[in-house]
Formats: structure tokens, sequence, C-alpha cells
């Protein structure tokens, strides 16, 4: 179901340069599954378009939802400027979050996220974790200074990090750590930037559980305007799918990439 609230800021903080935690309380956060995002209005009447922020957290006992997301433009750069208690116009949640369904005591998952990417695989790892599933995540970034998330990522299991300079965790990409590891896992899931979304399309392209959640320019938010099309694999140009409807969440091996 989608829904239009204006919900309420209940804080907001700086985790690193221009990264910013955002934290909203409202009733739609009962709807709310790991992988879906928000459509959020600028407050701001020259601004017309909503910007999707993926959901990195739901807690269903206090309404509240965390939202991390990067300043790119004006439109996050007024967000990031927003006080505790003011309301912002949301839309959502938007879109088909990561199957968790399949998920059995016992078996183990991976996470592989990178920058950005990190934030929305949060509530799937809370939730794969109290199912009673062993969590393996890899997180990748640029440097030491934006690595975020690790400490709420240590709550539910291992943690692996890596930065393309050396000056944390290990030097290289997630594609460092992730090949030393077996193919074993019951389920794959990723975020990340397009490269690192390609390597593990095809690490993992006949996996029978493995899923990429996909970034990409909306307008609309709920598949009206096909701004944001992917084409899947062995398809027609016609019946190409959006991130915003059909994903953002789409399985391995699925799509052309």
């Amino acid at each position: 179901m989608i829904l239009k609230e204006m919900m309420t800021i209940v804080r907001q903080d700086c985790l690193a340069p221009n990264i910013f935690s955002l934290y909203l309380r409202g009733e739609m956060v009962s709807e709310m599954k790991p992988g879906q995002f928000l459509h959020l209005k600028v407050p701001d009447k020259s601004m017309l378009l909503r910007r999707p922020i993926s959901i990195s957290e739901i807690d269903l006992e206090q309404r509240e939802a965390r939202l991390i997301y990067r300043v790119e433009g004006q439109g996050t750069a007024l967000f990031s400027q927003m006080q505790e208690g003011e309301k912002i116009d949301v839309m959502g949640p938007l879109g088909n979050g990561f199957p968790l369904d399949h998920l059995e005591a016992g078996q183990t998952i991976l996470i592989i996220g990178g920058g950005i990417g990190v934030p929305p695989l949060l509530e799937l790892a809370k939730q794969a974790y109290h199912r009673g599933v062993k969590v393996v995540s890899v997180i990748g970034f640029a440097d030491r200074q934006a690595v975020i998330l690790e400490e709420e990522l240590r709550r539910y299991g291992e943690v692996f990090v890596t930065t393309d300079n050396g000056s944390y965790g290990q030097q290289g990409y997630v594609t460092t750590v992730v090949d030393r590891l077996s193919d074993s896992f019951a389920a794959v899931y990723a975020c990340g930037a397009p490269a690192m979304m390609a390597y593990v399309d095809k690490r993992f392209q006949d996996h029978p559980h493995a899923y990429l959640s996909l970034e990409a320019r909306m307008a609309c938010g709920m598949g009206a305007c096909y701004a944001c099309v992917v084409r899947p694999k062995g398809g027609q140009e016609h019946e190409n799918q959006r991130v915003c409807k059909e994903g953002p969440v789409f399985a391995t091996g699925s799509l052309v990439l």
C-alpha cells in the first residue's frame, strides 16, 4: 500500500562528510519492509521532484524509520538542514524489498555493500539475524572517513571492511574479500555502485537466491513516468522494467547491467 504522510523528524545526525542519518516518525512505518524506499518532498516549492531515499532501519514499536542519505544537490542539502520536530512530506513505502521468507534458522547469508549502498542492507541484516540466520557482511568505502554502519552491522554478524586507499580495514574493493569466501551462502544481497553490482551479478548469476538493489534517477517513484527503466535479459526494448516499481530489488542474472 502506497501512503502519503507528513512525518515528523525525530532527530538528524551527520555520520560522515556529506552523509546524514534522518529519523522519521509516522504511521506508515508499519507498512515498511527492508529494501524499500521513501519519496521525500523537498521543502522548497521551486523543486517539484521528490527525492528517493532507501529505508535503513525500521522500528515498529516506536513507529520510527531511519534513512541515511548523501548530500548531492540542493534538495538533499535542504533535507540536511531540517531540525527535530519539523514535518516532511513523505510518500511510500515504495518498491519491492529484499526476499526473506525463504531463510531458515541456521543458514548463512552474505551481504555486500558499497558506500551509500550500505544503508538499505542494515534492516535486512537485523531481520535475518532475528530469524536465527548467520550474517556475513562485506562493506567497501573510498577511505576511512567514509566508513559508516560498521558497528551497527557487527551487532548481527561478522563484518569485513575494505577501503580503496587502505586507510582502514583491508585495502582494495569488496571483490578482494568476496573472492576469498566460499559460495555456500543461502542467499546473497548487494547494493552499491554500478561496477560492484555488475561484479556481484556475474559472480552469483546462477545463485537461486541472490539479489541486487539498484539505484536510479526517479521522477514519479510509482512507475508511471518510466524514467528509471532497466532492461531484462532476453527481453525486448518495450519490455523494460522500472527500478521504482518492479525493483529496486532484482534477482541476479535477470537484467542487462
